[in-house]
């Protein structure tokens, strides 16, 4: 039978806030004909219309992905006059150009955003934040340590747990992506962030074999 050697447990923990970096943009674009397939993106008028505004804001043509294709008919029958949704994600590098990317899309009358996905350079904080708890552990340790008069001969046990905090993002009011009747503003006022932000959490739990001096 192995007997456990004696330990003390160590927890420790370190938070970090981060911002998004970049963001991918869904959105439905309703056209009044079928097209398929990567055609969608070249043959479906109201697709291209969005692509166009979109590249005259330097939007490169690898930013837009279809994301699939639905069908619309009142009857549930396939007709001539049947329309189209087409599914779209456009990736916008530049979170600078987020807000002008959004008007564009408020001006397109068969085009609804749908949801924003923010995307986050998070391997390097978290990273940082495993060693900054690391470091707390091992400080706390050598001090509880001294208080207790033992002595710290190495690590038995280790445990790490990591988790997100992202906060909702802030929801639109349909009336803010509609269509402006009257001369554009400087900054469109689109009632939905612009920016979002996440919290990285990093916990420890260290369990040192110890013994008297």
């Amino acid at each position: 039978m192995t007997t456990k050697p004696d330990t003390i447990k160590i927890s420790a923990s370190h938070k970090e806030e981060i911002f998004a970096t970049h963001a991918d943009l869904h959105v439905t674009v309703r056209g009044s004909s079928i097209v398929s397939g990567a055609e969608a993106m070249k043959k479906a008028k109201e697709v291209t219309l969005l692509l166009e505004a979109m590249t005259k804001l330097g939007v490169k043509e690898d930013a837009f992905s279809l994301q699939g294709v639905h069908i619309e008919g009142t009857s549930g029958v396939l007709l001539k006059s049947s329309s189209a949704a087409y599914r779209l994600k456009i990736r916008c590098d530049d979170l600078n150009q987020l807000a002008e990317m959004l008007d564009v899309i408020s001006s397109q009358k068969n085009t609804t955003l749908e949801r924003i996905e923010w995307k986050y350079s998070e391997d390097e904080a978290r990273e940082r934040g495993l060693n900054a708890a690391l470091e707390k552990a091992k400080t706390k340790a050598q001090k509880v340590a001294v208080s207790l008069n033992v002595k710290l001969l190495g690590v038995y046990d280790f445990i790490e747990n990591m988790y997100d905090e992202e906060p909702p993002a802030r929801m639109f009011q349909p009336q803010a992506m509609m269509k402006r009747s009257a001369a554009p503003a400087p900054e469109p006022s689109l009632g939905m962030d612009i920016q979002h932000n996440k919290t990285i959490h990093v916990s420890v739990e260290l369990w040192y074999r110890v013994s008297e001096f």
